[in-house]
């Protein structure tokens, strides 16, 4: 056989999906992308039809679009939505870049993969999950806690550093 052997489609894992059915499948018509949704609409018309402007306002959704995922990247070990922070980021930035959309379509199959593979796992399992991730969060709040500093607005009686 040559060096480059190819797979046949019954052949491939079910639910995975091969780089050119992707592909194709975003250049069909079949899928309406978030990008082609947002340029369909009037007032994006309206921008699009002058270059300057067409160009100001995608520079604005890529400044807007990259301060929403790097305060999500930087709130993530931190307690709070920094994963949801930065998949609103993606968003915003997907409406008018593919890149980020295929970014965005990525997080959502290893996001649905993750909480398929957790769903089949025993009770325990999901348990000892659970607990891990509360003593991450937990650990890296006290360690925030330490190097910043408690609020005066905690009461008296939490046992942190003062």
């Amino acid at each position: 056989m040559s060096g480059q052997e190819t797979v046949a489609p019954q052949d491939r894992r079910p639910g995975r999906e091969s780089r050119e059915d992707r592909r194709a499948r975003y250049d069909s018509d079949d899928v309406t992308s978030l990008r082609e949704r947002v340029a369909d609409t009037k007032w994006r018309r309206r921008l699009a039809a002058r270059r300057s402007t067409n160009h100001a306002y995608r520079v604005g959704v890529g400044i807007v679009g990259g301060v929403i995922v790097a305060f999500g990247l930087a709130t993530i070990p931190l307690p709070g939505p920094g994963w949801l922070t930065v998949i609103a980021g993606l968003f915003v930035l997907a409406s008018e870049f593919t890149w980020a959309e295929r970014l965005l379509e990525c997080t959502r199959r290893q996001v649905s993969r993750w909480s398929d593979w957790v769903g089949t796992q025993p009770v325990w399992v999901r348990v000892v999950l659970g607990l891990a991730t509360a003593a991450f969060v937990y650990g890296i709040l006290v360690i925030t806690l330490h190097v910043v500093g408690v609020p005066d607005w905690v009461p008296g009686w939490v046992p942190l550093w003062r």
